[in-house]
C-alpha cells in the first residue's frame, strides 16, 4: 500500500440489500443500471431485475464475461476480447469494437460520450471511443481494477486483490485515491455501477449476488 493510499481512511461499506443468487446464474461479472432496472452479466446471459422487488424482469442470451454499461439507449457488454453494443429490446448486437485489454478487461461504464474500461491485472482504467475502440487516455491504479462507474463527476472503481475488496473514489486525472469503502470478508466486487443517486450496485463474482451499497455524500 502506498503512503498516499494509507493516509486515506478505510470506511466500512454500507450494504443496504443483497440480490440473488439467481436461478441459472452461477456468477455475476458486469453490472449496469438503465434508470429502472439493474442488468447483471452472468456469463451466458444478461439478466435484468427490478431493484425494488428483486424479481427478474428479462434476459438476453449473449456472451457476457466482464463489464456492462448503458448509454441511455443501448447496452455495452465485454465479451472476451471485444465489446458488443446491444439493443436491450431485441437483444440484437448492433456493433462490435475491440476491447483495449484484448481479453484482460474487467469493468465497463459510460460517461460523457465515452466508454471507460477497467483493466484488471494491468491496474488501469482506459477511456475509449465507443464507435471505434480507439484509446483516448489511461488512468493508473495501484490495485487490481474490477468494476468502474462515474456519478456526479466522480470516478469510482472496485478493487479485488488478496482476498480483500474495496470500492474507491479516485482522482480522474492523477489516479490518486480519495475515498475507500471496505467490503466485508467474502463480499468481493466484480462489476460496479451507480444508480445516479445514492446507491452503487456491485457484482459479487462467484457468489452470484448483486449488492446495493450506499454511496457516501461528501
Amino acid at each position: 500500500m502506498s503512503k498516499q493510499e494509507s493516509q486515506v481512511p478505510l470506511h466500512a461499506a454500507e450494504i443496504v440489500r443483497e440480490y440473488g443468487p439467481f436461478a441459472g446464474a452461477s456468477k455475476v461479472a458486469g453490472v449496469t443500471h438503465d434508470g429502472l432496472r439493474v442488468w447483471a452479466a452472468t456469463g451466458a446471459a444478461l439478466m435484468a431485475f427490478d431493484p425494488a422487488s428483486g424479481e427478474p424482469t428479462g434476459s438476453i442470451a449473449c456472451a457476457c464475461d466482464a463489464g456492462t454499461a448503458f448509454d441511455g439507449t443501448y447496452l455495452y457488454q465485454i465479451a472476451e476480447s471485444r465489446i458488443d453494443k446491444i439493443d436491450p429490446g431485441s437483444g440484437q448486437v448492433l456493433a462490435t469494437i475491440p476491447a483495449p485489454g484484448h481479453g484482460g478487461d474487467s469493468g465497463l461504464t459510460w460517461a460523457e460520450g465515452s466508454l471507460w474500461v477497467g483493466q484488471y491485472r494491468d491496474r488501469k482504467i482506459h477511456q475509449i471511443n465507443p464507435e471505434t475502440g480507439a484509446l483516448i487516455r489511461s488512468i493508473e491504479s495501484n490495485r487490481f481494477v474490477t468494476g468502474v462507474t462515474w456519478v456526479d463527476g466522480e470516478l469510482w472503481h472496485g478493487v479485488w486483490e488478496g482476498g480483500e475488496s474495496e470500492i474507491r473514489r479516485i482522482d480522474p486525472t492523477s489516479g490518486a485515491v480519495l475515498e475507500r469503502l471496505g467490503m466485508p470478508p467474502g463480499a468481493g466486487v466484480s462489476g460496479l455501477e451507480s444508480d445516479g443517486a445514492g446507491l452503487f450496485y456491485a457484482g459479487g463474482g462467484e457468489s452470484g449476488k448483486v449488492r446495493a451499497v450506499r454511496r457516501p455524500r461528501s
